[in-house]
């Protein structure tokens, strides 16, 4: 049966910039080819994720009433996805994020929040029952914190389990939302962030794993890139290999990828964590073999190709 799944989080117009390298202070740098604008924003690409592996997906959040946010929410119900929690909002702009783009498939991002920071309680309250109804809520921290808490304790209170991808992390985060938080999911910069505890070693692992524990959230997974997965979850730890890719394209949309296609196959419970890592690693190394950040998800028919 397929997973039920709410999504709270950011939807942005991207603008890929490629470059031969990154320019430095006063460098003016020609691009390798013309800049092109996609559908992106971690939220839309994390709910884009769970509904092509399969799940049914109810998204939370905010455009611009203006021809991004229409195209970006032409694109989500495209997917299937339930756009009726998406608010279109007057006199404001659609987020948007700018991807410098390097020839060796990495990636620097910046972005301008626009919309995204407008998200209201009052739409979390008429989101509230499919909330309640989901397998899995999902954040990220693309959008102003309020509306999340609210989320996650609807979450809480009804037994749905949560998960925070705590990206970007560049400020601290409230322990309120720390609090309602079931799965903490930062790749190795963000748990460095977020803990002071550098993500190299077995020990570090182990160190993030306490912090995070110490601020009440149990279950920790730390992405680290083409070295796999590490996770501490459900009284389950270990590390999955990553699926090797010989020459990446695109890293845009590797890790909302990977979130998204975890959810779409993790148990309510937890107790599939390690498959559904697994099932979420050959998702992402799909996704890294193509250009562009939304459409560059695979499908559950091109994962399961993959795998079987």
């Amino acid at each position: 049966m397929a997973k039920n799944i709410t999504v709270i989080g950011s939807l942005n117009l991207d603008i890929h910039i490629p470059v031969e390298h990154i320019p430095t202070q006063g460098e003016t740098l020609g691009l390798l080819r013309a800049s092109t604008q996609a559908a992106g924003g971690k939220g839309a690409n994390q709910a884009v994720a769970a509904a092509r592996l399969g799940a049914q997906v109810h998204f939370i959040g905010a455009t611009g009433n203006d021809a991004a946010g229409r195209m970006l929410i032409s694109k989500c119900k495209a997917e299937g996805i339930d756009v009726s929690a998406i608010s279109a909002l007057d006199g404001k702009n659609t987020g948007q994020a700018f991807i410098i783009l390097e020839p060796d498939g990495h990636n620097t991002i910046m972005v301008e929040g626009g919309a995204n920071k407008l998200v209201s309680n009052a739409a979390i309250e008429t989101a509230a029952d499919k909330i309640r109804q989901s397998d899995i809520v999902i954040a990220q921290l693309e959008t102003n914190f309020e509306p999340i808490i609210a989320t996650f304790k609807i979450a809480k209170e009804a037994g749905v389990p949560t998960i925070l991808n705590p990206a970007p992390a560049n400020k601290p985060v409230p322990d309120e939302l720390l609090q309602l938080t079931d799965i903490v999911t930062p790749n190795e910069t963000e748990a460095a962030t977020l803990t002071g505890h550098k993500a190299v070693t077995g020990a570090d692992f182990a160190a993030i794993t306490t912090a995070f524990q110490t601020k009440s959230i149990p279950n920790t997974l730390i992405t680290l890139g083409s070295k796999g997965v590490y996770y501490n979850v459900a009284a389950q730890t270990g590390v999955v290999a990553a699926h090797k890719v010989a020459r990446p394209v695109d890293t845009t949309a590797a890790g909302d990828t990977f979130i998204g296609a975890m959810a779409a196959v993790l148990n309510k419970d937890l107790s599939n964590v390690k498959a559904a890592i697994d099932f979420a690693n050959a998702a992402s190394s799909l996704t890294i073999q193509r250009a562009g950040a939304m459409d560059s998800i695979p499908t559950k028919a091109e994962v399961d190709a993959l795998l079987f």
